[in-house]
């Protein structure tokens, strides 16, 4: 399925150019897109990129207040959306989807645009995946923005996460727009139907449907190993700066998994906690960039 472009006109805060990949190795014929932002002349952050990962059932949208301020500062920042969110084509067949699927994907995308000098900001699926990536192309990353996610590895994910995949197995028509009002009460109307508009119908939600039973909670599943091998690479051999923010409000990776993950990452500084930030915590995004790039300038 490919969402018609109709559904995303004149989204609130929504009105970067389109990208689109569609012959990526293992992918080809599959089209995917990102945003792709200049960064502006002469910025604290020129020369850097900004790899913006969302989670589920987000898709690049969750970015739109942390973009402008990355690129006001000089960065490049590069937002691709999913295999089954966001403008992505989204396959109907819901056993297409897995760990590696969307790994992978994400491999051969930062292969495809070179990307290099790259800061990684990432929440939930963004952070599943991208924290597992990183130690295979660790030469490609020097920075971190880690947001309300985990390195899952192979053990139960708690009874809160239990709880949000048996919800999400019994609603295969999931009401996104109001998931999202219900994380943050602050997201208007507009700005919830702008996260529900990649999925008109529920034939274009098997990617939503799918990512909860993805996460590796036993030690056989896939990206479990991957998982174990990613907590030790933070811990031990990660040489670069980093970032925490946290939703204090997100019943599932709020902060007892956030202080976890935060005692996972070598020489992970002190978070920045918004108090009235839910799982999305990315809709307090400008003052989450403000504050993460005010720390880098610091620490530089």
């Amino acid at each position: 399925m490919r969402t018609p472009d109709s559904c995303f006109e004149n989204l609130p805060g929504y009105s970067f150019a389109p990208h689109y990949l569609d012959d990526l190795p293992g992918y080809e014929g599959l089209r995917v897109h990102y945003l792709d932002e200049a960064g502006a002349a002469g910025g604290s952050e020129a020369g850097r990129t900004f790899l913006c990962l969302h989670g589920q059932p987000s898709w690049s949208y969750l970015y739109r207040k942390m973009i402008p301020i990355f690129a006001a500062a000089g960065g490049r920042v590069v937002a691709p959306d999913l295999l089954g969110f966001g403008k992505s084509d989204k396959p109907v067949d819901e056993d297409v989807y897995g760990f590696g699927f969307h790994r992978n994907l994400l491999m051969r995308f930062i292969e495809r645009l070179d990307l290099t000098d790259v800061t990684l900001v990432c929440q939930d699926w963004g952070g599943i995946l991208g924290l597992s990536m990183v130690p295979e192309m660790a030469e490609r990353f020097d920075r971190l923005i880690v947001m309300n996610t985990a390195i899952p590895a192979g053990e139960s994910a708690g009874p809160g996460f239990e709880a949000w995949k048996a919800f999400n197995r019994s609603q295969p028509d999931l009401d996104i727009a109001a998931l999202f009002q219900r994380s943050d009460p602050s997201i208007s109307d507009a700005e919830a139907a702008a996260y529900a508009a990649p999925y008109p119908d529920a034939r274009y939600k098997a990617g939503v449907r799918r990512f909860p039973e993805l996460v590796p909670v036993s030690p056989e599943m896939e990206g479990a190993a991957e998982g174990r091998r990613a907590r030790r690479f933070w811990s031990r051999e990660w040489a670069g700066e980093s970032f925490m923010a946290i939703g204090l409000q997100d019943p599932v990776l709020g902060p007892p998994a956030m202080r976890a993950l935060q005692r996972m990452i070598r020489d992970c500084p002190e978070p920045l906690e918004i108090a009235e930030g839910g799982h999305f915590v990315q809709e307090h995004g400008e003052t989450i960039a403000r504050t993460a790039l005010a720390h880098f300038v610091r620490t530089r």
